[in-house]
């Protein structure tokens, strides 16, 4: 073999071994085929803005709940009789600590996605994820994963600081699990909307102090639906926020005053229903363009 043949040879092997390099470059791993690079980015990203400001994101919950608790827990949870909720005796600090925790948690993943989707409109950086080859369900989804992460983090604090004043049983732990999840993954949807719908911040603070709040408050955070008659206790259970205090609050004790498995698959089935409306509005550009 000559000289050329010998340069020919490995100008052939080299080129196999190039293309054989580029294939298996461009080929994509589990990993980017289940969760795409630009979905994690922007999911990472969406991340970090409320875990590099605990005192923004997490101080607030936590000093809330310290004095919800002191205050309905210990001064006044003292002066108020124990509930009953299927033959079991519970104290009230007790009873009043998964509510809170869907509360918290509710709260802070529909600000968290509410907030991140209308910042970026009003600072117009959000274009530069639209004009990205992200699609419109890695958009959506990087956005409400990441807000359903943060009310997550907030319920385990308040659960966390709740056991300083009383103890609580975990009856029902994949019940637990699960209402959590759904929760916090429809707040955070309704949180898209929500930011795609707001025209000012003011819209944001009207969304959750005076639409959000409230029907937590009246959703049996602090008193049982057995206290309620008439009117008042139909009224109630067109509340959904009743489905998911006692949802939770199922999962603590194994116990509540609605049946948890229907409860589950209505707001299962809510929650997907709200995640397609994101994913659609986002696709027809909603609140996104002039």
């Amino acid at each position: 073999m000559n000289g050329d043949d010998e340069v020919g040879v490995a100008s052939d092997g080299g080129n196999a071994a190039t293309e054989g390099a580029t294939t298996a470059t461009a080929s994509p791993g589990l990993l980017d085929r289940l969760l795409p690079t630009g979905f994690r980015t922007l999911f990472h990203r969406e991340v970090l803005r409320f875990v590099r400001r605990p005192r923004n994101t997490f101080l607030p919950p936590a000093i809330t709940n310290v004095l919800y608790f002191s205050v309905f827990g210990v001064i006044l949870g003292g002066r108020i009789d124990s509930f009953v909720l299927d033959g079991r005796e519970i104290e009230y600090i007790a009873f009043i600590l998964p509510g809170l925790i869907v509360l918290g948690a509710i709260s802070n993943a529909f600000e968290n996605s509410s907030f991140s989707i209308f910042h970026g409109r009003w600072n117009e950086y959000i274009h530069e994820v639209l004009t990205s080859p992200l699609p419109y369900t890695s958009m959506v989804l990087a956005y409400i994963l990441s807000s359903a992460l943060r009310g997550l983090v907030v319920g385990i604090i308040i659960g966390l600081i709740g056991l300083l004043f009383t103890s609580v049983p975990v009856a029902r732990p994949l019940y637990l699990v699960a209402f959590m999840l759904v929760i916090c993954l429809l707040f955070a949807s309704f949180g898209v909307v929500g930011g795609l719908w707001a025209r000012d911040f003011d819209y944001l603070t009207v969304l959750n102090q005076f639409i959000l709040r409230p029907l937590v408050f009246f959703g049996g955070v602090f008193y049982s639906l057995d206290a309620l008659e008439g009117i008042a206790y139909t009224v109630s259970l067109f509340n959904p926020m009743v489905y998911m205090v006692n949802g939770v609050r199922y999962g603590f004790f194994g116990a509540a005053e609605l049946p948890p498995n229907e409860s589950l698959a209505v707001l299962s089935v809510l929650t997907l229903a709200v995640v397609a409306l994101d994913v659609e509005l986002f696709r027809r550009g909603y609140g996104l363009v002039d």
